[in-house]
């Protein structure tokens, strides 16, 4: 049986073969290229938006589909759908070298630009160029990891960063805007989170511009950048 048919073969153009081995057989599902690392860092959540089709194949290339049998001894159910999200983590994406060398030059810019992003030298308080981060990184051979998302690998080159070059992650200058009745309560719990007190002014409501790590989630109602 194959997929590979006039009225479906255009939608398989994009297709990203992602495999896994189990019970000594091969299993492949047909994804779409630029989706299966959004699925696996958990920016993608629509399963559809990801699969070609919620078939399992043997080979996608040749439209061969996997047997009932075959699904059930190896994953212990014939519900394709599950296996498919089971290989979609946890299996081998299937690429080129070209494809593969272009994705990981990629991947390491974006997560050098991130790191230049959110760090400045301690010393300074100046930021770092992306290209002095690149650098770095790969003075310490930080080697990129296609199944982790950028962000998740950004912070552990700013934790291997930290041994070898003086670096620290930048501070967020915030106001706060509180209510009297709440001002004061709110103010001793914010204490010690807070690196410097610029100023504080008491009148109607209490204001409080300070300096200090990204912690614009814990109060949001009462934050303004």
């Amino acid at each position: 049986m194959s997929i590979f048919t006039p009225t479906n073969q255009i939608r398989l153009t994009n297709v990203a073969v992602v495999r896994m081995k189990r019970a000594g057989k091969r299993f492949e599902i047909a994804c779409y290229k630029n989706k299966v690392v959004g699925w696996r860092s958990g920016v993608e959540k629509d399963l559809d938006e990801v699969l070609q089709t919620h078939s399992v194949f043997v080979n996608v290339s040749k439209g061969q589909v996997a047997k009932k049998e075959d699904l059930i001894s190896a994953f212990g159910t014939d519900d394709q759908t599950e296996i498919c999200k089971q290989i979609l983590t946890k299996g081998e994406v299937q690429v080129s070298d070209k494809e593969r060398h272009t994705q990981l030059e990629q991947m390491f810019r974006d997560i050098a630009t991130i790191v230049a992003d959110k760090c400045v030298n301690p010393e300074t308080k100046r930021p770092y160029t992306v290209i002095l981060i690149e650098r770095a990184m790969k003075d310490i051979h930080y080697s990129v990891k296609t199944n982790k998302s950028t962000k998740q690998q950004a912070l552990e080159v700013i934790k291997q960063l930290k041994e070898k070059m003086k670096i620290e992650r930048a501070h967020m200058r915030l106001r706060f805007i509180l209510p009297v009745n709440e001002g004061k309560k709110l103010k001793e719990k914010l204490k010690p989170l807070i690196k410097v007190i610029e100023s504080e002014d008491y009148g109607q409501q209490l204001e409080i511009v300070r300096v200090k790590y990204f912690l614009c989630f814990m109060l949001p109602k009462y934050c303004i950048l």
